[in-house]
């Protein structure tokens, strides 16, 4: 049997197990928000600790907070940061819709950490002063996307970039068939592919980058609507100094508080972004799983890491099963980013009231990111093999190769040869003999699988 305490707040009192340490707000959200057994991430409690810590502080350069009280939150928030106490964070993610649940529960988990016998620490005139859920909760989401976004986002996605000029460089000679509409087309080479899954991921990285910067300007010191009431002037510009110094990474004070209150413009860019990125991976892991598919009935031109049994039936089998995790992610995120979006609309007035959501889908997608790129990298990209022998061959017999002889014979009778050439399963050079004066050195010269992977019309 669960033993009890008795709890009060402005409504009334209530029960509250024994051993939380939450009070009775936090206890009134529980009873009312059994919905999805989802809690907020724990980057977003995190964000949450150094949010009470930088506004203790703040306050305390101000004037408003005694030393006491500040280094008794300061303590408690530390905490809180740590994950030492997320077990205490029990609240649904879909709850009152400007997080105030969430904002209350963490008031009162330090207030009960930071009081003594001596000392009271209030949840709401000390750990929340200066503060409104409607400021603390978007600065929070804010400050969690930016701090993961920053430590484990774009340090995955550098590492595959990595990985990836890596293997360019070892596959940098080897030409392949090139593709367009699954068809056959012009020979590249693997480090030409290679290379442009990197470079593409360089320029999401440098969205994201760009996007931060927006999205590291808080609103806290806005409190309610945005216009500041009950928080210091000085306040929303000294809280964003105590943060920066706390983690490392530079916030700024929001010019106009009412935006990042009244709406969420900045996450769903940094959320586009992110669908953005889940794009991209959804193309990598599809081509290798098109190039390893087979290996005998398909493309078969490379060998991924054999990670796992394929199948409970199929002895010997296996599967791309890297690539195919890396593209459910992918789904996912782009899923995410639609309810971000149809929450990213819901800021009636000076406030949104779809944050805990916004912050849960936003966060989800940082993660599983960060964590799928690695994989991809590393169980895939980095180790996969290429199968020489059928790569060579399908160059050699690719009768789309008489491209290469437009600018010599003309776009008709290379036509006519590529037709017959893939009607008769002969070769472009057998076939290209029969049909022009050429000589066998002279086709063989401008068919050269490498060269013909560099384009461009060399002058005589």
């Amino acid at each position: 049997m669960t033993e009890f305490r008795i709890e009060k707040d402005s409504m009334g009192e209530l029960k509250v197990p024994v051993d939380a340490l939450y009070g009775a707000q936090t206890q009134r959200a529980i009873n009312n928000f059994p919905i999805s057994g989802l809690t907020m991430p724990r980057e977003f409690i995190k964000a949450l600790g150094l949010i009470k810590a930088a506004a203790a502080a703040a306050n305390q350069t101000l004037g408003h907070m005694d030393d006491a009280v500040c280094q008794a939150v300061t303590v408690a928030a530390k905490r809180v940061q740590s994950g030492e106490v997320d077990s205490h964070f029990p609240i649904d993610v879909f709850q009152t819709g400007s997080g105030t649940s969430s904002n209350m529960n963490c008031n009162e988990v330090i207030s009960h950490l930071a009081s003594t016998e001596d000392l009271f620490i209030h949840p709401n005139d000390h750990v929340n002063m200066g503060q409104s859920s409607n400021d603390v909760i978007p600065t929070a989401i804010a400050v969690s996307c930016v701090l993961n976004v920053t430590h484990a986002l774009i340090p995955a996605l550098s590492d595959f970039v990595s990985v990836c000029r890596t293997k360019a460089d070892e596959l940098a000679g080897v030409v392949k068939t090139g593709r367009t509409h699954l068809m056959d087309a012009m020979p590249v080479t693997f480090g030409q592919e290679l290379n442009t899954w990197a470079s593409i991921v360089e320029t999401n990285t440098e969205r994201l980058q760009d996007t931060l910067i927006r999205v590291a300007q808080l609103p806290q010191g806005g409190t309610a609507v945005g216009t500041g009431i009950n928080a210091d002037a000085k306040f929303g510009q000294l809280f964003a100094e105590k943060l920066t110094a706390a983690t490392g990474v530079e916030f700024t004070s929001m010019a106009n508080k009412f935006d990042g209150i009244s709406a969420q413009d900045n996450i769903v860019e940094l959320s586009g972004q992110l669908k953005v990125i889940a794009s991209t991976m959804m193309k990598v892991a599809n081509d290798l799983r098109w190039m390893n598919s087979g290996p005998l009935a398909g493309i078969g031109e490379i060998e991924l890491p054999s990670l796992q049994p394929g199948s409970s039936i199929m002895p010997g089998k296996v599967n791309p099963v890297i690539p195919e995790a890396m593209a459910m992610v992918c789904a996912q995120v782009i899923g995410n980013d639609t309810t971000v979006t149809v929450a990213g609309q819901s800021g009636n007035f000076q406030l949104n009231v779809m944050l805990p959501v916004i912050a849960y889908n936003v966060l989800q997608s940082i993660h599983i990111l960060s964590t799928a790129s690695e994989q991809l990298a590393h169980q895939a990209i980095k180790e996969f093999k290429v199968n020489h022998e059928a790569v060579s061959e399908n160059v050699g017999k690719n009768p789309i190769l008489v491209t290469a002889l437009n600018a010599v014979i003309g776009y008709d009778l290379g036509a006519k040869i590529a037709k017959q050439a893939y009607k008769e399963k002969r070769s472009v050079l057998d076939v290209t003999l029969e049909n022009t004066d050429l000589t066998e050195q002279e086709i063989k010269e401008i068919l050269d699988p490498i060269k013909l992977t560099t384009g461009g019309i060399e002058e005589k």
